[in-house]
């Protein structure tokens, strides 16, 4: 569970919506089955191609396999 003292910790109003960002991936990723440390890698190193597809679905926890990747 995510929460609690994170939240002194974020420094002002972007900082605790960056934290709230990455919480709501890694909690989502929890309840989809996925490792959330191997979906972020995942995510992350995908985002490049990503970009250019415009493919964003193709990053959601559920469309990912069980190890992070397609």
């Amino acid at each position: 569970m995510v929460g609690r003292k994170n939240w002194l910790f974020a420094g002002n109003d972007t900082g605790a919506e960056s934290s709230c960002r990455v919480f709501s991936l890694i909690e989502t990723a929890k309840l989809n089955g996925q490792e959330p440390y191997a979906y972020l890698l995942a995510v992350l190193s995908s985002l490049p191609q990503v970009r250019q597809s415009g493919d964003w679905d193709s990053l959601l926890p559920w469309n990912k396999l069980e190890n992070g990747k397609n």
